[in-house]
């Protein structure tokens, strides 16, 4: 039976190349990189040499580059370190902090946890400009008036994790350094990084989140860039590594297959970009033709068609009217097709996803979310496979069966 994995958004599969490279530092070259001696110098300098390569690729300087567990750990240690710098708690005296209404969890539950603010999107995903610049008008005159500090941080995401909406953060930043001039700047970039130049995107953030398994690197690794100047409260003390904002012996082999993965991904993101739109679109043309009451999530629309210019060319986003997700799943595993509803990094059960009711989704057609995300293995026969298996499906439980 032919497969199809879709669901490249979750995790995609690690690239051969990064494999091989961390190999050897399971076995031969296993040495602690924080030892003294020869063996525990050449994993510090594997580690120096990956911090290197990511620097280049981010547009920063390695000393910027910081190496975290994976994307969760590099969102929540931007939001608390930066909120709770020169305070052990956080309270209104200390400014507030504020993020998008489409924040990852990672991000937002942290905003939230801080009594935070959140900015509206519109219809599409993409963050309201005129609402963020009355959130941070509304704290700069608190500020004046002494009823608080001054915004400490604003948190944008470069490209959502559902719907693949990129955000205009060169507009955000110049908003931010306008009306908050004292805020840090924060972009949670690991859905960027496989399809846009991040470097350029986020050249205006002070801190910058990403995850190598997002991009076909290993599990449990991340980096957060901090900018030089940006000053981070650490969240993880004790050996003092990664410039002491991140202590705990690092993963050197993880590290090394993720800066392979991240050149490899920029190497080929030019093709991998044209490639994927091509079957996206595809995809997503297909299923708006053959299943009736599909809406296509955020679309734009043009004089040929839905305008997609504005999303990344991995994210096929429906909603399926008179279907729920859940059961349309099943069915389409049962067909040996693997997507997803929404985001895939909470846990297992299905939630109605604040992505879509913050971009004012009908409660009915979010109970029918549908998430199809493409990767660098994806194949045109799996393309094929989903627009043969997804009618078929949707048809069968209109018609009451599973």
């Amino acid at each position: 039976m032919v497969s199809a994995y879709l669901d490249h958004a979750a995790t995609t599969p690690m690239r051969p190349e990064a494999i091989d490279a961390m190999l050897p530092f399971l076995d031969v070259r296993f040495a602690n990189p924080s030892g003294g001696h020869r063996m525990a110098r050449d994993a510090r300098r594997a580690i120096d040499d990956a911090r290197d390569e990511i620097a280049a690729l981010l547009g920063a300087h390695p000393r910027e580059v910081v190496f975290t567990s994976g994307g969760t750990e590099s969102d929540n240690l931007a939001v608390f370190g930066a909120a709770r710098t020169g305070a052990p708690a956080l309270t209104a005296a200390h400014g507030p902090v504020v993020c998008s209404a489409v924040e990852h969890h990672a991000v937002l539950d942290p905003v939230e946890s801080l009594g935070g603010l959140t900015v509206a999107v519109d219809a599409t995903g993409r963050i309201d400009l005129d609402d963020l610049a009355r959130v941070l008008e509304g704290a700069a005159a608190r500020a004046a008036a002494g009823e608080a500090a001054g915004v400490r941080l604003v948190s944008v995401m470069a490209a959502n994790n559902e719907v693949g909406t990129i955000q205009p953060l060169a507009e955000v930043a110049e908003l931010v350094r306008r009306l908050a001039p004292d805020a840090v700047l924060h972009t949670d970039a690991v859905q960027a990084f496989c399809w846009t130049d991040v470097a350029g995107l986020t050249a205006g953030a002070d801190l910058v989140s990403l995850s190598a398994h997002k991009f076909g690197g290993p599990k449990g690794v991340g980096v957060l860039v901090v900018r030089d100047g940006v000053t981070v409260t650490p969240r993880q003390l004790g050996g003092g590594q990664e410039r002491g904002l991140r202590s705990g012996t690092q993963d050197v082999a993880g590290i090394v297959a993720a800066a392979v993965a991240a050149r490899l991904t920029a190497a080929g993101r030019p093709v991998e970009v044209e490639r994927a739109a091509k079957q996206r679109d595809r995809l997503l043309d297909g299923l708006l033709a053959s299943v009736p009451g599909l809406i296509e999530t955020g679309a734009v629309p043009g004089e040929a068609g839905p305008d997609r210019r504005g999303r990344v060319a991995g994210t096929a986003h429906v909603c399926i009217e008179d279907v729920e997700s859940e059961a349309l799943l099943f069915m389409l595993e049962r067909d040996e097709l693997y997507a997803s509803a929404a985001s895939s990094c909470s846990s297992g059960a299905m939630q109605s996803s604040h992505v879509l009711a913050a971009m004012g989704v009908a409660p009915e057609l979010r109970a029918g979310s549908l998430r199809l995300s493409l990767g660098w293995t994806t194949t045109d026969a799996e393309i094929d496979h989903a627009l043969a298996v997804v009618p078929a499906a949707v048809e069968r439980l209109r018609a009451g069966g599973l």
